[in-house]
């Protein structure tokens, strides 16, 4: 069954006393991601079950949001080295 947008939803859950956060979604992209990375690093990145990992704390983090300024400044950085960005995919 494919779920919704709104559906797939992702939570982050940890505390104080341990130095690990859960993670459970069911965004693709993510994921791949979480897969991907449990692949290559097994001792810190550790699968739960089909949709959730144990993560270090450290891998959590909440940013200040890129002025307009700022995101200028990247792209013309990256436009200057060559970088294309990867072709949007259409969903079936």
């Amino acid at each position: 069954m494919k779920l919704s947008l709104y559906e797939q939803e992702t939570i982050i859950l940890y505390n104080q006393a341990e130095a690990t956060a859960e993670v459970y979604t069911h965004d693709p992209r993510l994921l791949e991601k979480l897969r991907r990375l449990a692949e290559k690093y097994p001792d810190q990145i550790v699968k739960k079950n089909q949709q959730t990992f144990l993560v270090p704390k450290r891998c959590v983090s909440i940013r200040e949001p890129y002025s307009a300024e700022r995101r200028k400044a990247a792209s013309e950085r990256a436009k200057a080295a060559g970088y294309r960005p990867p072709a949007k995919r259409s969903d079936p």
